[in-house]
């Protein structure tokens, strides 16, 4: 019941959070409430962590902005974008950077050199002709995924060094909780998907996108700071788990897995030029899909709940939260189931994966 309320308070806080921030866009300048714009600002990466208030205009923790440049690495506060003088240009919108950032403007949260002129120039709108320096700064979603890593670094150790003080014993605290879900990730996805020789090697890597990616889940749905960031919905990082089990699959792979795939049992010699084809693009599919499913399933879940919370400022009346904000609980509930099946089904089937590629020949 608390972890309810707790949630009932976190949309209200948010849809307060839009309503201040809707209001005072309508007082600066009579636009109509754009509820794309709205949703792509949350559900993308940004150089700024939004707490409350009006979109640039609140408080927010500003992080660091790293360069590369053709002068050498530069390094200074997104700050000086965002409190920078804002320029409008043929429907377009940018931020000319002030300061230590000067000689750059953001748009859409990219970060292009101006020209000589000091401007951005557009086309079909997109920025053309201007220099794109090489980015390294330390948006939001890297911001939380060093939180979300740090706790998995704390329960984890803490988890090892109550059994390394006490022994087999039954656990206690943190352990308690740790203990069930790493026995289920090691017994029911691993030694149930890879074979009994081979499975025990591949845990830790289990354990680590099990818990990497649900940890992350639930921070993007119930955040340490007001407006969440969206980590597990950055395809960047989705693309980079199945790297890995793509990678950990090819150079795992047996000669009977290799054999599968250029020598296909009981196809005839004919057909091989076709199906040889056909099983190398299968290698990249497999990781592909799960790519695309962890990023679509977690950004849908923050879309539809932004949606239904755009509702009270689509319709222009504060009485459409009676009917929005239950509808946003209940997605956000929902959420939690997925969080935590979206880690699974990653974990699941990148032992599926590794488990064809190091399986046996059956005689």
């Amino acid at each position: 019941m608390v972890k309810y309320f707790g949630l009932t308070f976190f949309i209200a806080l948010f849809s307060f959070q839009a309503i201040a921030s809707e209001s005072d866009v309508e007082h600066e300048a009579e636009e109509e409430f754009n509820v794309s714009e709205m949703i792509m600002h949350h559900v993308k990466d940004a150089h700024e962590w939004h707490l409350w208030g009006p979109e640039h205009g609140g408080t927010s923790i500003y992080l660091p902005v790293i360069l590369n440049t053709k002068d050498g690495i530069k390094i200074f506060s997104s700050s000086h974008f965002y409190h920078g003088e804002v320029i409008h240009d043929d429907g377009n919108h940018y931020y000319k950077g002030s300061g230590p950032a000067e000689g750059f403007g953001m748009f859409h949260e990219k970060i292009y050199e101006l020209d000589s002129h000091g401007k951005l120039h557009f086309e079909n709108g997109h920025v053309h002709g201007n220099v794109k320096p090489m980015d390294f700064s330390i948006t939001k979603n890297v911001t939380s995924l060093f939180i979300g890593s740090l706790i998995i670094f704390l329960m984890m150790f803490s988890c090892a060094r109550f059994y390394k003080r006490n022994g087999a014993v039954a656990p206690k605290g943190i352990a308690k909780f740790m203990e069930p879900l790493i026995v289920f990730v090691q017994d029911e996805i691993a030694k149930s998907h890879i074979n009994e020789k081979n499975y025990k090697r591949f845990v830790p890597y289990l354990l680590t996108i099990f818990f990497f990616i649900w940890i992350n889940n639930l921070l993007g749905l119930i955040p340490i700071f007001p407006g969440s960031a969206n980590l597990t919905g950055n395809i960047t990082i989705t693309l980079f788990l199945a790297t890995l089990t793509l990678i950990l699959t090819l150079v795992n792979g047996n000669k009977n897995y290799w054999g599968h795939i250029f020598s296909p049992p009981g196809v005839p010699k004919a057909l091989l030029p076709i199906m040889i084809p056909i099983e190398i693009v299968g290698i990249f599919t497999k990781p592909f899909a799960l790519m695309i499913r962890l990023f679509a399933n977690i950004t849908a879940g923050h879309i539809v709940i932004l949606a239904l919370i755009s509702l009270i400022f689509i319709n222009k009346h504060e009485a459409w939260g009676a009917l929005s904000v239950p509808m946003a609980l209940f997605i956000s509930v929902l959420e939690l189931l997925v969080a935590a099946l979206q880690a699974y089904l990653f974990a699941l089937l990148s032992a599926l994966f590794i488990g064809a590629a190091v399986e046996e020949a059956h005689h």
